[in-house]
């Protein structure tokens, strides 16, 4: 298996580059499905060639800015994997808005931004992040006001019903009733944007369907953007179903987080899946988000990072809970920290 070795100078470096309790080593770990290895000033990556490569990259972008005395936070970390991934140079583009009417919608994190320019520059945008980082809302928000000012013809907003604990069969009313549960996110953020009644001309008129992914099937859609919510419970089958749905004039959103999977243990992401197969397809863009672009409510940002310090912790003790398509951490070493994939 191909592996690099990044030697670290000091144990100020370390602390910076390896992130409050292996953080910063999670991250690279998870995005780009390696294993990383950290002890005795070292950091050593095994994994897939390319991968190996990315994550050296990202590790030696580390090593330099924490070289020009910058604090380095997680959002430097997701930024510098979503560049390796994309294969672009280092430079941020100016903020990126969405107007709508008399309303601003403007990006309220550095990863926020990333996110907005990677939906105006790319036909086809997979965003990964944890509950509350506006993955959807943005989504929705641009597709809304691109629906209004005639750029697209129709808004298509689509979940997977998986349960996460619930069986749909069991659910009293018919299909609709049934499936309601499901689209009603997409909807929340809808409301938040337009109101009711227009929603329903909308919805009448066939500019804005709301639908659950297997009804995607057959398909060709032009003139439309397509928002895929909750990608992480598509299989993969699913998920290839899904955006070769793509017709003329047409952009894809699939957003997702891959800690939260509710499929079965033994089916694979369909949404981590098409982060490795299309990370060097023109015209797809990856964007990570982490908890610094949490904007609910501040109590959701320390409801994540307490979740996320007990995983730290099971990295640790080597008890590992992953969820399907997210690479699992192996045993720690009694001599130094491990976090793998």
């Amino acid at each position: 298996m191909p592996e690099v070795t990044i030697s670290l100078e000091g144990h100020a470096e370390e602390l910076a580059v390896f992130g409050s309790r292996d953080q910063h080593l999670r991250q690279v770990r998870d995005a780009l499905g390696v294993k990383v290895l950290a002890r005795h000033g070292e950091v050593r990556v095994e994994g897939e060639g390319d991968r190996v490569e990315m994550a050296r990259q990202v590790f030696e972008s580390l090593r330099a800015l924490h070289r020009s005395r910058r604090t380095i936070l997680s959002s430097d970390v997701a930024e510098l994997i979503e560049k390796t991934l994309n294969h672009e140079d280092p430079g941020a583009a100016g903020v990126v808005e969405i107007r709508e009417g008399n309303r601003v919608v403007r990006p309220r994190s550095e990863g926020q931004a990333r996110y907005l320019r990677a939906l105006h520059e790319n036909e086809l945008v997979l965003c990964v992040g944890p509950a509350g980082t506006g993955k959807t809302y943005l989504a929705v928000a641009l597709a809304v006001a691109a629906l209004r000012k005639g750029r697209i013809k129709k808004i298509v907003l689509v979940r997977p019903a998986v349960e996460a604990g619930e069986h749909l069969g069991f659910l009293p009313g018919d299909l609709e009733a049934k499936i309601n549960p499901y689209l009603r996110p997409l909807l929340d953020a809808l409301h938040d944007l337009i109101d009711y009644d227009q929603i329903r001309r909308y919805m009448d008129n066939d500019l804005i369907e709301i639908a659950p992914l297997a009804y995607m099937r057959g398909r060709t859609l032009n003139d439309a953007m397509i928002i895929l919510d909750e990608g992480q419970n598509a299989t993969v089958p699913q998920m290839k179903m899904f955006l070769t749905r793509m017709g003329q004039n047409a952009r894809i959103v699939v957003t997702g987080d891959i800690t939260q999977v509710d499929l079965p243990i033994a089916i694979r992401s369909g949404l981590a899946d098409a982060i490795d197969r299309l990370a060097k397809v023109q015209g797809v863009a990856t964007v990570l988000l982490d908890r610094s672009d949490i904007v609910r409510h501040p109590l959701v940002q320390a409801i994540v990072n307490a979740y996320e310090d007990e995983e730290s912790n099971r990295d640790r003790e080597g008890r590992p809970e992953q969820p399907a398509g997210v690479p699992a951490p192996q045993p720690t070493s009694q001599s130094g920290s491990l976090a793998s994939g």
